[in-house]
């Protein structure tokens, strides 16, 4: 998994195709076309080489200029929080449905994993819950959320305040339903006690492998988190 943060701000989202009163407007059919091709090629760059990579590279796989890309994305942390926040959007949805659609706490956890790992979500976890660093703070502290290797290696893998996180638009919602998730199953008596919220989105980033062959990927993605489920059971005493 290659990502890497994108220098981007906490300012709002600058919405695509807005007029100077606040209201969406409509675009041409060409103009709408570019649109959907520059997200689409977005997600699957940044979801190869991570939110480091360059518009050139989005714009060259919308097959557009990258005039074109900036025309409709003022920066690219404004085209970096786009992806995220639909992403942050779908991740929640993923694990409100396993909410309301399993009854049994293990298998409606399990389910959403297995869900956000089939649809690609560890490669495009968003950047206020992931972030590339190395580490700061104590591994004793609590409350935190993983982050991401940086596709250069520097940085190991680390944990932020998921205070700090939860500020962000979406993120806060996503935490908690993954948190009810979580919580119905260590109840249940079959999630470890000591797995966390920050654990169940490591699982996420971490077997979502980016590889070149999808049949050799979604093999390698089912195989991983078949064994990381099975870290995160109870086991009798």
């Amino acid at each position: 998994m290659h990502v890497q943060e994108s220098h981007w701000s906490a300012a709002p989202l600058a919405s695509a195709g807005r007029t100077g009163g606040g209201r969406a407007a409509p675009l041409r059919v060409d103009a709408q076309r570019n649109l959907e091709h520059v997200l689409r090629a977005a997600r699957e760059v940044f979801g190869e080489l991570g939110y480091g990579a360059p518009m050139e590279d989005v714009a060259r796989r919308a097959r557009v200029g990258v005039g074109t890309v900036y025309r409709r994305f003022p920066s690219k942390d404004v085209l970096v929080r786009r992806i995220a926040e639909e992403e942050t959007a779908r991740l929640t949805e993923q694990a409100r449905t396993a909410l309301g659609q399993e009854d049994e706490p293990w298998s409606a956890l399990s389910r959403f994993l297995r869900t956000s790992v089939a649809s690609g979500a560890g490669r495009l976890l968003p950047p206020q819950v992931l972030r590339v660093g190395v580490a700061e703070e104590s591994p004793a502290e609590e409350a935190r959320v993983p982050q991401q290797r940086s596709q250069a290696g520097a940085g190991e893998l680390r944990l932020v305040d998921e205070d700090r996180s939860a500020g962000e638009p979406g993120t806060a919602t996503l935490l908690n339903v993954v948190g009810q998730l979580v919580e119905r199953a260590r109840a249940a008596g079959e999630l470890r006690a000591d797995v966390s919220v920050s654990d169940v989105l490591l699982v996420i980033a971490t077997a979502a492998p980016a590889l070149p062959d999808a049949a050799q990927q979604a093999a390698a993605s089912a195989r991983l988190l078949d064994i990381l489920l099975e870290g995160l059971r109870s086991r009798p005493v």
